[in-house]
């Protein structure tokens, strides 16, 4: 029954990790993270992103433009950049080291003891992936808040807005470390399913023989 539970927890933990994965490679490279709607001129929508800012017109022409430079960033939108790529490189060494410990690939078969240590290590890297994908998602997100409630600028200017991007990059963070988690758990099942090597236990002694004495050939009182 355990061993059953350990192969539904490696799969449901290498979906959520997939899943989480792709969302944070989206996440990192759609410029959706912010929205800017402007009260004189409504058919215009501005959308910021890690990368470049694009202008969405009512007719469905986008017009996007990079950043200009890196270092006139705000800060969060630097660290940001930094943390998200290194997130998409963990979520794919966790996801490549977790799926050379599940029970269904011949890799290391005979090593129990090596595939647990994948899985184990693989789980490690997709949470550390998800918290690397939570932590910028969330600081750019408190910025906009407070930004957004800055009673120090006037009413007429237009504030920024949480986009889609934003939500996205929560689903994620938290969709690599539940897989991750699951991983984890399922390498612990396993190597609670492993079974033990039987103990060495001394054959019976042969019954009727005094305690010193060793039973002789049937004709050990011929000589040659």
């Amino acid at each position: 029954m355990a061993g059953g539970w350990g192969a539904k927890a490696q799969g449901g933990g290498m979906l959520l990790a997939l899943l989480g994965w792709i969302s944070s490679c989206v996440t990192t490279f759609v410029p959706l993270w912010k929205n800017l709607n402007l009260d004189l001129n409504e058919m215009e929508v501005w959308n910021m992103g890690l990368w470049q800012v694009c202008i969405t017109q009512e007719e469905g022409v986008v017009e996007c433009q990079a950043h200009g430079s890196f270092l006139a960033l705000p800060p969060e939108l630097r660290i940001s950049r930094l943390l998200m790529c290194l997130s998409n490189g963990l979520g794919l060494l966790g996801c490549l080291l977790a799926a050379l410990g599940l029970e269904g690939w011949r890799t290391c078969e005979d090593k129990p003891g090596r595939k647990r240590q994948l899985l184990l290590g693989g789980g490690a890297t997709l949470g550390l992936a998800g918290i690397t994908t939570l932590v910028p998602v969330s600081w750019v997100a408190y910025n906009t808040v407070l930004d957004f409630w800055d009673e120090t600028v006037p009413d007429i200017v237009p504030r920024w807005e949480f986009g889609e991007a934003t939500f996205l990059g929560w689903f994620a963070g938290a969709f690599l470390a539940a897989g991750g988690l699951l991983l984890a758990c399922s390498a612990r099942a396993t190597s609670t399913d492993t079974p033990l090597a039987p103990a060495c236990h001394p054959g019976p002694a042969a019954p009727g023989l005094p305690r010193g004495h060793h039973p002789h050939p049937k004709n050990a009182d011929l000589v040659i």
